[in-house]
C-alpha cells in the first residue's frame, strides 16, 4: 500500500460519525431534546474514537489529525449554537477568562506551528477534562449552577492551555499523546 494513502478504520469513521453529527447540531433548536440526543451521540463518539483505536491498535496520525479537525468543528459550531444562549447567561468577567484562554490556546498552537511547522493539539489529562467539562456546558445551562460551574470550566481551560504552551516550548519533537507537564 501506498505509504501516503490511509485507509479508514472503524475508529475513524467514528470520527467522522462525530463530524457528521456536529455538522447536524446546527439545525436543532439549542437546549431541545433534539439538540440534547445528537449533542449526547457527538459526545459518545468522541470517547469511542480514541478507545477502538488503542484496542483494535489502529491509532497513528491520521486519526489523531481528524479527532482532533473534529474536536475543533464541534467547539466552533457550539460556539455558533450556544452563543446567544450563553450570552444572556454568563457575566462579563467569564468572557473575560474565555478571551484569555482563547489567547493562550492560540500562542501553543502558533508555538507549535513554528517550532514542529505542523498543526499540533497535545491530548493531555487537562485537556481531555477540560473537554469533558467543557462538554457538559449545555446540561448544566438549565440549572442554577451554571455561571460557577463556568468559572470552574474556565480556570480548568487556562491551567490546560498553560500546560500546552509549556510544553510546546520545552519539547524538542512533536508527540500528541504527552500527557502532563509533569511527564518526561
Amino acid at each position: 500500500m501506498d505509504k501516503n494513502k490511509h485507509r479508514l478504520n472503524v475508529a475513524d469513521i467514528i470520527t467522522l460519525l462525530r463530524i457528521f453529527g456536529t455538522v447536524l447540531l446546527l439545525l436543532f433548536k439549542p437546549l431541545t431534546p433534539g439538540f440534547f440526543c445528537v449533542y449526547a451521540l457527538t459526545g459518545l463518539t468522541d470517547v469511542l474514537d480514541g478507545w477502538i483505536a488503542r484496542k483494535t491498535k489502529t491509532a497513528g496520525e491520521f486519526g489523531a489529525r481528524l479527532d482532533s479537525i473534529a474536536d475543533l468543528l464541534f467547539y466552533t459550531v457550539m460556539l455558533i449554537r450556544l452563543l446567544p444562549v450563553l450570552l444572556s447567561k454568563l457575566p462579563n468577567e467569564i468572557w473575560y477568562a474565555v478571551a484569555a484562554v482563547f489567547c493562550v490556546r492560540i500562542s501553543a498552537y502558533v508555538t507549535a506551528a513554528i517550532k514542529y511547522r505542523r498543526f499540533a493539539s497535545l491530548h493531555t489529562f487537562l485537556n481531555k477534562f477540560t473537554g469533558v467539562a467543557v462538554f457538559l456546558i449545555p446540561f448544566l445551562l438549565i440549572t442554577d449552577g451554571a455561571v460557577v460551574f463556568c468559572f470552574i470550566v474556565s480556570a480548568v481551560a487556562m491551567a490546560a492551555s498553560l500546560e500546552e504552551l509549556v510544553i510546546h516550548i520545552r519539547r524538542k519533537e512533536y508527540s500528541q499523546n504527552v500527557k502532563s507537564i509533569f511527564y518526561v
